[in-house]
């Protein structure tokens, strides 16, 4: 059975606006619409909107050159599927109607629609992007791969931004406190072993004792600490190149489990915990959206 969802064909574009594809593949109707008959998306996956001022003088002077996507609603009048901020910004210039391209789509296609033109345009936080795409798998059952299809992004990037929409809600809480919106940094803090140690890496992240990834120097590569006898658990040397191999052998049911370290000449058993939670993580998300 075939998903809801966009017009067949239709994904996100990086040589045009996907409006034009979606106008041209399903019966899109443009027409000028009162701007008071017109509301927002509840689902909307954009939170900021940030300064309108210069949106609102843009379109005070020249006008909308770029329609609403809208949907019909049951109950009358019209709700944005795509455009919130020009609308926003037409209101603060006076505009009592909008230009607004009409289209006929359920709840899949309002969200594919809405979070592709945001992530298009650039104009989501990373904490907005990581639930968008939670909310794709979470609400209508998509898949990884089927999320990484529809944005037009790499399987990898839709599994970061998923591990990055998992973490708990204290954990979000300080790092939002904290600013911290570099994606290399999140994910440091989410594949620490457990609540726990997520709280102790942001203590040390904050009182400067540990240097995020993305903020070390690219030019040498880190030396590893030589591990202690009961830190360096079953290693082994990957034939003369430098890294490990970690090998663990499991019953019930039986299964070899093998790690390649190819950077880290000793890792430490923290390192290994880290590995092996990343690689729990991507099969749990897996799990979830299968």
């Amino acid at each position: 059975m075939s998903k809801g969802g966009l017009p067949i064909g239709v994904t996100m574009r990086h040589d045009a606006h996907y409006v034009e594809a979606i106008a041209h593949s399903s019966r899109a109707i443009g027409k000028t619409i009162g701007i008071d008959l017109i509301e927002p998306n509840p689902e909307q996956p954009r939170n900021e909107f940030g300064d309108l001022k210069e949106l609102s003088a843009s379109i005070k002077e020249k006008g909308v050159l770029e329609p609403l996507l809208v949907k019909v609603k049951p109950e009358g009048g019209w709700m944005i599927i795509a455009g919130e901020r020009r609308w926003r910004a037409s209101k603060l210039a006076g505009l009592t109607e909008v230009p607004c391209i009409e289209i006929d789509t359920d709840d899949q296609g309002i969200a594919e629609i809405a979070l592709i033109e945001n992530l298009q345009r650039k104009d989501l936080n990373i904490w907005e992007e990581a639930d968008g795409l939670s909310a794709l798998a979470g609400k209508f059952g998509y898949t990884q791969d089927d999320i990484a299809q529809k944005i037009s992004k790499s399987r990898s990037t839709v599994t970061e931004l998923m591990t990055i929409a998992g973490l708990p809600q204290e954990v979000r809480t300080r790092c939002r406190e904290a600013t911290i919106t570099s994606k290399s940094t999140l994910l440091e803090i989410a594949r620490q072993f457990d609540d726990a140690a997520m709280h102790e890496f942001l203590d040390a992240l904050q009182e400067g004792k540990v240097i995020p990834r993305s903020k070390q120097p690219k030019t040498t590569a880190p030396k590893a600490v030589a591990p202690s006898k009961t830190e360096a658990l079953n290693t082994e040397p990957i034939t003369e190149s430098n890294g490990y191999k970690f090998t663990f052998a499991g019953t019930e049911p039986n299964f070899n489990l093998v790690l390649r370290f190819e950077e880290l000449e000793s890792p430490s058993r923290g390192e290994i915990l880290r590995a092996l939670k990343q690689a729990f993580d991507a099969v749990k998300s897996d799990s979830q959206t299968a």
